[in-house]
């Protein structure tokens, strides 16, 4: 399969200015060459663009441009054709299906980046950074994401193989020439300070993923509180239109209610919830039960007080209930008559219907996830989950391998704790993946990327 010409439609399908048919491998300007009319494409320069028509079987399909690009620079290393026509879902696919015709086959999803990590053009943080920029919700994530593309991430990982690969070697040295280290010595003397040192590295970067995973993917960010406290009123303030229904009737918002905004750079998926309260109403009921596994996956809490009316004990379950999670209260209705006096560690006033108080919410969220500490600059945020659970794994076998030293475990059993460590972050970069991961990985990829 890897020596077919793939074809696909890399432009989103619907009406627009153009579409892009793309074909890579071999036969890819051949066969494009066979129903254009216009230069010999066999013959002209790589990186160029030419201007005819598509024809087939006498019959003119339409006017393109065709891009030529030549192997190996380009982005497969691989010949490249890019059919430049007319937006439309009807000549986009009229097109795709001649080249296909003609002796192309259909790309898979991603196919197109999994060639060029195949053909040593990239390696797979540099293509998963390729799917990231395409998801990018913010600036701040589309930051990470070119870090990504530029290799950050390969280097940082392949400085620390590096650095366990030395000690290994410490290690080898010793087991095929015992005569010249003794096995506690070089334990205590050379591997346990290199693991260790390796240790607080990893355990560094784990601790700045969690920017990187908040910048990347957004907070998950439910909305709760009793019936009539505001919280649709709420989301509608944040989101700067009325997206929610609000009304004086408790129990009004009977499902999950969702939308997104983006806070200096966060992304907040906001899910306004039902009320939470005692009720015989069987929808009403769907709707709390949801809203109680919401507040379970949630990593923020806007949990609405009416500030006007003292705590209840519907209150007091709920602040119960998430005293654990990470939580703003906010005391909404701030423009009434204040009946609440019971402090609150981390709250704000805001009237939700004035639209009053949103920029000190906005302001406190951020404070709470994006610190002072935060610096793009230092190129070392990790936002991938695989990439955050292969350097949990790889932290757990280094972690054993100090085990087996403090055990005095013979030195070659250190070393298997170490080759693991090695193999882990080498399927961080694509080094030593199985075909099964890769197959999952670019069938996430959308079609003709």
């Amino acid at each position: 399969m890897i020596n077919d010409t793939i074809a696909a439609i890399s432009t989103a399908i619907g009406q627009g200015a153009i579409s892009i048919v793309r074909l890579s491998g071999n036969d890819a300007i051949d066969i494009v060459n066979k129903i254009y009319k216009g230069k010999d494409l066999t013959k002209v320069k790589s990186h160029t663009v030419h201007y005819g028509h598509i024809v087939y079987n006498k019959k003119q399909i339409d006017e393109v441009l065709v891009s030529v690009f030549r192997a190996p620079k380009t982005f497969t290393t691989e010949d490249i054709i890019e059919i430049n026509c007319h937006g439309g879902v009807f000549v986009a696919n009229k097109i795709l299906e001649i080249v296909l015709t003609n002796g192309a086959r259909m790309s898979n999803p991603g196919e197109f980046t999994e060639r060029a990590f195949l053909n040593g053009r990239i390696d797979l943080t540099q293509a998963e950074a390729v799917m990231d920029i395409i998801e990018a919700k913010s600036d701040l994530s589309l930051s990470l994401a070119n870090k990504g593309l530029d290799g950050v991430i390969y280097r940082m990982v392949q400085n620390l193989r590096n650095e366990l690969l030395s000690t290994i070697a410490h290690i080898e040295v010793n087991i095929d020439y015992p005569e010249y280290d003794d096995v506690i010595e070089l334990s205590n003397k050379i591997v346990l300070p290199n693991i260790e040192h390796l240790i607080i590295k990893i355990k560094t970067l784990l601790e700045k993923a969690n920017y990187g995973k908040i910048i990347k993917d957004g907070l998950k960010t439910a909305i709760i509180g009793r019936p009539n406290v505001g919280k649709s009123s709420l989301l509608n303030a944040l989101l700067r239109e009325d997206k929610a229904i609000v009304t004086e009737i408790q129990g009004t918002t009977r499902d999950i209610v969702e939308g997104r905004i983006n806070i200096g750079g966060i992304i907040l998926n906001l899910i306004d919830t039902a009320g939470i309260r005692e009720s015989s109403d069987i929808v009403e009921i769907i709707g709390i039960e949801k809203a109680k596994k919401v507040i379970n996956e949630a990593e923020l809490i806007l949990f609405v007080l009416d500030n006007n009316i003292k705590i209840t004990s519907e209150d007091e379950i709920l602040l119960d209930l998430t005293k654990n999670k990470k939580r703003i209260v906010i005391l909404n209705k701030s423009d009434l008559s204040k009946a609440n006096e019971i402090e609150f560690d981390n709250s704000v006033e805001i009237s939700a219907l004035n639209k009053t108080g949103i920029d000190d919410l906005e302001n406190k969220i951020q404070s709470m996830f994006l610190t002072g500490e935060l610096n793009l600059e230092d190129a070392t945020y990790i936002s991938n989950a695989r990439h955050i659970a292969k350097l949990n794994d790889t932290l757990g076998s280094l972690q054993d391998s100090v085990i087996a030293i403090h055990n005095e475990m013979p030195i070659d059993m250190v070393e298997l704790d170490l080759k693991t460590a090695w193999h882990t972050l080498g399927e961080i970069i694509g080094d030593t993946s199985s075909t099964s991961l890769l197959d999952e990985l670019f069938t996430k990829f959308c079609l003709g990327k």
